[in-house]
Formats: C-alpha cells, sequence, structure tokens
C-alpha cells in the first residue's frame, strides 16, 4: 500500500458514521480509495442497504471529502456512493462541493442537517460515557465519586476517553482538565444524585447503538459478500 493511500485511510478512520458513532472504516463502508501521482483522489463508499438515510450518506460522503481535501499534496477528491438510491443526486452534489441542499433542493435546510448531527454526536457522548461510568461503579465507587471525576482524572490514553473528548469538541462542551469528567447531552454535570436513572437511560442509548452497528455490518457482509472482519469478534462469531 502506498504511503499516500495509506494517509487518506488514516485520514478516513476519523470520519463516523452519525448514527452509529462508528469509523466509516471499521465499517468496511470504504470500499476502494485510489490515489494518482500527481495527487488526485477517489473514494468509494458502499453502505449496507440501497435505502439507507440518505441525510447520513450525505454527511459521510462529505465528511470523508473534507478530511481527505486538507491532507498535504491532495489536489483533488472524488467521492462517489456506490449503489444508492440516491447517489446520483448525492455524487452530484459532491462534484459541486454542495451539501444537503444542493442534492436535494428544497427538502431539508443544511443547518438543519447539522442539527440532527448534533442530535446523534450527544447520544454517542452519552452512550461512550455510561461504559467509562460504569467500570468506575464496578470498582466499587460511589457515585459522590464518579461524578466528582474531572477530566484530568480519566485515563488519557484510553479510546473511550479520547473519543468522548472529541464529541464534547465538536459539541461545543468545555473539556478542560478541570471540566467535570461526566456530562449530561446538555453539557450539564451529571449529579450523584441522577447518577443511577442516568445510567439506565445511557444504557439503552447505547444498546440501540450497538444493535444498530450489528445489524449494519451483517446487512453489508450479506449484501457484498464479505468474509467475516477478524477485527471485530461479532463478525467472526456469527
Amino acid at each position: 500500500m502506498s504511503e499516500a493511500r495509506t494517509r487518506i485511510l488514516d485520514a478516513l478512520a476519523t470520519v463516523y458514521d452519525p448514527e452509529l458513532d462508528e469509523p466509516i472504516t471499521e465499517l468496511r463502508f470504504v470500499s476502494a480509495c485510489e490515489v494518482t501521482a500527481d495527487g488526485e483522489v477517489e473514494i468509494r463508499l458502499r453502505l449496507p442497504t440501497p435505502q439507507c438515510a440518505p441525510n447520513f450518506a450525505l454527511l459521510m460522503a462529505a465528511d470523508a471529502r473534507r478530511v481527505a481535501r486538507r491532507l498535504p499534496g491532495v489536489r483533488g477528491v472524488t467521492v462517489v456512493l456506490e449503489d444508492h438510491y440516491t447517489g446520483d443526486e448525492i455524487n452530484a452534489a459532491m462534484g459541486r462541493g454542495e451539501g444537503f441542499t444542493g442534492a436535494f433542493p428544497g427538502e431539508t435546510e443544511d443547518d438543519e442537517l447539522e442539527s440532527l448531527r448534533a442530535l446523534f454526536l450527544r447520544k454517542a457522548l452519552v452512550a461512550r460515557q455510561s461504559r467509562l461510568c460504569e467500570a468506575l461503579v464496578a470498582e466499587g465507587l460511589t457515585p459522590e465519586q464518579v461524578t466528582g471525576r474531572r477530566v484530568h482524572d480519566l485515563p488519557a490514553e484510553d479510546p473511550q476517553v479520547q473519543r468522548c473528548l472529541a464529541l464534547r469538541e465538536q459539541l461545543g462542551i468545555e473539556s478542560e482538565e478541570q471540566s467535570p469528567a461526566f456530562v449530561l447531552a446538555s453539557g450539564e454535570p451529571v449529579g450523584a444524585g441522577e447518577l443511577v436513572r442516568w445510567l439506565r437511560m445511557a444504557r439503552l442509548i447505547r444498546t440501540s447503538l450497538e444493535v444498530n452497528g450489528g445489524i449494519c455490518r451483517s446487512l453489508l457482509q450479506f449484501r457484498h459478500e464479505l468474509a467475516p472482519d477478524p477485527n471485530d469478534p461479532q463478525e467472526v462469531s456469527r
């Protein structure tokens, strides 16, 4: 694999399915990535079904184009959404550098789509925080001790922590070292008295994300006749 292609794939690993909060590379949505000697990039995306929501499909295509264009030496980026019922509209809009409004005039404004993205970012933050909270509760910490944790108390090398901080940054929620480690979707700190109820709600959100992610993986594997992903224990066991 060329160094240029590796850099593109590394960048695409930072693009998340907005509904599942998983990288498109781990979901195997990237079917091809080609880089020419003069810096022209073509990225092809495949989704689990042709009927996947066009708003999320466009967000992923736009994000893929954005992260690839930022890399040194890249002169142009083409993103192609394969075999999707609105693929022609989305691919044409991507080629013009336009968003959802450009692809589907009169249907949804781009700021409304960003509001939808923010909604799913908040769900993702709640779900990921719940894993960290449950680990602390399992260690025997009291609700007061858990909710008293600050960002600097969290293990910085933990991928869950890193993703939580990235989500907070995207949502405009403070993540300084002295900031509360666990926050509500609104950005307010989780209180000790509401921790149990909050965790119960958070588990429901997390379960929904995990179930939907499993369904998408199964559909993609069946639709494209893919071998089980050796890096995904759930797929290998199916």
